[in-house]
């Protein structure tokens, strides 16, 4: 890394947070000291463009900017797991997924260590697209920093109510923070396709269906069809687990209902988003839960 990006990490403000710690020494409040990795695999269960046919080379960083109550990757958010790497590694982690024929190159939850994915980039560019798949609790001008090396945006949109992210998230400003994040990425990336319907370019924000939060959902949507352009699409997912640090929030110790899921499509239906991938109900399962390798 050069001088610039190590300033970076010795007073860091890269996330809304602005802990101001020096990451050089010590952790932030992302959890995360250096540039450590969970897990990397051929991922088969995402969205249809992005898995495809052989699966997106999914890597899960460990560390996060939100305390997330439900997290599925309680451990690897929390920084409880992880191998400590170098970007040159990571670099080589690029590769060995190219060599096993991913689809592309997805970073998970990378807004943290955006100095260290900078230099890795800058020693090996994959041939294949790059997915930055975040929370989008991000600062605009850390997206620039990564924008260059970026072709698909997968992006969170968790909650419309302060009260509901400060209670789930840890953040009243959640929204307003990641309505703009969400809105420069969807802005930056134009939708390209293979004619085979794999994505090469474009953004893809995700909605996670919560336990009695439908009209919160009903405000996230018709921001998305008011605010965004038309190419970017919507992904609404059903597969909310009971899982992470949920024992002070008994709303959450059940999946979400049929009737539930449904009055979201048909929000959706209704808004006329026709850019929607909907998901199977039996993706509500720990099964789908990545085992960690590290």
């Amino acid at each position: 890394m050069n001088e610039n990006t190590t300033a970076l990490l010795e007073n860091c403000k890269l996330c809304p947070v602005e802990c101001g710690a020096n990451r050089l020494t010590g952790a932030g409040a992302c959890g995360a000291q250096s540039l450590r990795i969970a897990k990397y695999y051929l991922h088969p269960f995402e969205e249809p463009c992005i898995s495809f046919q052989k699966g997106s080379g999914t890597i899960f960083f460990s560390g996060c900017n939100l305390r997330c109550a439900f997290c599925q990757n309680y451990e690897v958010s929390r920084a409880k797991r992880g191998k400590q790497i170098t970007p040159n590694q990571l670099a080589d982690v690029f590769k060995e997924l190219e060599d096993m024929g991913a689809e592309n190159v997805s970073l998970v939850t990378p807004s943290h260590l955006i100095p260290y994915l900078v230099a890795a980039f800058e020693v090996y560019r994959p041939q294949i697209p790059v997915v930055y798949n975040t929370s989008s609790y991000e600062k605009i001008d850390t997206l620039r920093m990564i924008d260059p090396y970026v072709d698909i945006y997968l992006p969170d949109m968790k909650f419309y109510a302060s009260a509901l992210s400060k209670r789930y998230l840890g953040k009243e400003d959640y929204f307003d923070v990641a309505s703009n994040a969400i809105e420069f990425m969807a802005n930056a990336k134009p939708l390209k396709m293979t004619a085979g319907g794999k994505m090469l370019s474009g953004c893809i924000v995700r909605h996670l269906v919560m336990p009695l939060c439908g009209n919160d959902t009903k405000h996230l949507l018709k921001w998305f069809r008011d605010t965004l352009p038309h190419d970017t699409y919507l992904s609404l997912m059903s597969q909310y687990t009971p899982f992470g640090d949920i024992d002070g929030y008994p709303e959450l110790s059940r999946p979400i209902t049929a009737r539930e899921y449904n009055a979201a499509l048909d929000t959706a239906f209704t808004l006329g988003i026709d850019n929607l991938f909907a998901q199977d109900r039996d993706s509500s399962s720990k099964g789908y839960i990545p085992d960690w390798d590290f």
